[in-house]
């Protein structure tokens, strides 16, 4: 019987609940397909702490040494570093993880050499062609005179670490009290590596690697699942929080008083900290839903802002396009030319650490000056037909005097004093809303009257 794919393969990964809608025969496939479709005679394989991960990786490996492909296995590893991987190595990479997903799920993020992306226009629909067709088929021989491919092990932290620290000096800063929540994710196998001999105190919480999320999940873009690490900021005095998802590529701030610091705050501190590196000039990409302060901050610094859609696989490959030095997202995904294109939380940690080090200031003064707006944070809403409720909403704003709408990724409404992006998940049942304004008050209405609608 021919695989669903359809809820499996999304815009530029592969996610879905383990064994039901995937296994490893099916990981297995994937990887020999990986290998068809990219050419690849190596590749590089890493994977998360769920307990399903280190039996998918195996088994894609499996097929991809079958088609040929000499395969290194860097084991466990944060989603950055198995980007670093493959840009270091100039090898094609599979990363098994769901990201913050519940420990039910798995994925794949697959990226070519240099960790160029692999999304639905850069080789992953083909890919998902041919998995449907040989889990229904079976996979046809490999190609006469094939030798099957070798396996090795390689331990890559440390280099990761050195490349990162090579990029973001800090030592020279005053010392600083960090916390770091990992989340039981990866960032509790990375952060000790790459902090080692840095000015920081640092205080570990929650770094025991557990696929099962035993204190919360793993996504600190929910407030829920920063509310350890806020007390815990406050408690110790330290001087600011951090938070990785469960793959460790995503880096949520909090500063000294506990309050959480938006990422398009920290876009701008990082995009102003790489423009002057860069002679004060450069392309930054930014997507749709980061705040009106960003390309306001770019500009200022001299550089060039270009506005994007939502997603790593999006944002990478417009970084290529334009040159760009810098990338960043609302959801605290974080992109550097210097990183290959590829996002790392971890680099953009360290540009807040050297800033703050850097001054004696708090950390809340010095990320104001890029906290302009009132904005909403991202509101889900499960919704039976996305497409019926964005076509209400449309309408509802077609006629409006002042306001303009885009298509660029879902519908975003732009008037003179606010805006909000209103877009469908690509891995959920879920429409996701964005607002922002010159004032809470804009805000909050222009907020309640989208949610009205999605949610009718």
């Amino acid at each position: 019987m021919v695989a669903d794919l359809s809820q499996l393969v999304k815009a530029y990964d592969v996610r879905g609940v383990v064994p039901d809608q995937w296994d490893e025969s099916l990981a297995e496939l994937f990887g020999a397909a990986f290998v068809q479709v990219t050419d690849a005679d190596a590749i590089v394989i890493g994977h998360d702490m769920r307990p399903s991960s280190p039996g998918l990786a195996g088994a894609f490996a499996r097929g991809a040494t079958a088609r040929g492909a000499d395969v290194t296995l860097i084991g466990l590893c944060s989603t950055d570093q198995l980007y670093y991987a493959s840009g270091a190595l100039d090898l094609p990479g599979a990363m098994f993880t769901a990201s913050h997903n519940p420990a039910r799920y798995n994925g794949i993020k697959l990226c070519r050499a240099g960790a160029a992306p692999v999304g639905q226009d850069t080789g992953l629909t083909e890919i998902r062609t041919l998995v449907e067709r040989w889990s229904e088929h079976g996979a046809p021989a490999p190609a006469p005179g094939t030798v099957p491919g070798t396996v090795t092990e390689r331990d890559v932290l440390t280099d990761y670490a050195a490349h990162l620290r090579g990029l973001v000096d800090i030592s020279a800063g005053r010392p600083l009290k960090v916390v770091v929540d990992a989340g039981n994710g990866m960032g509790g196998h990375t952060v000790p590596t790459v902090f080692e001999g840095l000015p920081l105190d640092l205080v570990p919480l929650y770094f025991e690697l557990d696929g099962t999320f035993p204190h919360h999940e793993a996504n600190p873009l929910d407030p829920k699942n920063l509310v350890d690490l806020q007390a815990r900021v406050v408690a110790e005095g330290a001087d600011l929080g951090l938070a990785f998802d469960g793959d460790a590529d995503r880096c949520f701030v909090v500063d000294e008083r506990g309050e959480g610091v938006s990422p398009s705050a920290i876009t701008a501190l990082v995009a102003a900290r790489e423009l002057a590196r860069n002679g004060g000039e450069g392309t930054v990409i930014h997507n749709l839903i980061t705040s009106w302060s960003v390309p306001e901050v770019v500009r200022e610094n001299g550089g060039i802002p270009v506005r994007t859609r939502v997603g790593h696989s999006f944002i990478k490959a417009e970084m290529a396009r334009h040159g760009a030095i810098f990338g960043g997202e609302h959801s605290a995904h974080y992109y550097f030319r210097d990183f290959w294109n590829a996002d790392t939380g971890m680099l953009a940690a360290l540009h807040v650490l050297a800033a703050l080090g850097g001054q004696d200031g708090p950390l809340s003064g010095l990320v104001g000056r890029y906290d302009r707006y009132a904005g909403s944070g991202e509101i889900n809403s499960t919704v039976a037909d996305q497409t019926d409720r964005l076509a209400a909403v449309r309408a509802q704003y077609a006629s409006r005097d002042g306001v303009t709408l885009d298509e660029l990724d879902g519908l975003t409404a732009t008037s003179t004093d606010w805006w909000f992006n209103l877009r469908p998940s690509n891995t959920e049942p879920l429409l996701r809303l964005n607002v922002e304004a010159r004032d809470a008050a804009t805000m909050t209405a222009v907020r309640d009257e989208v949610l009205a609608l999605v949610r009718a």
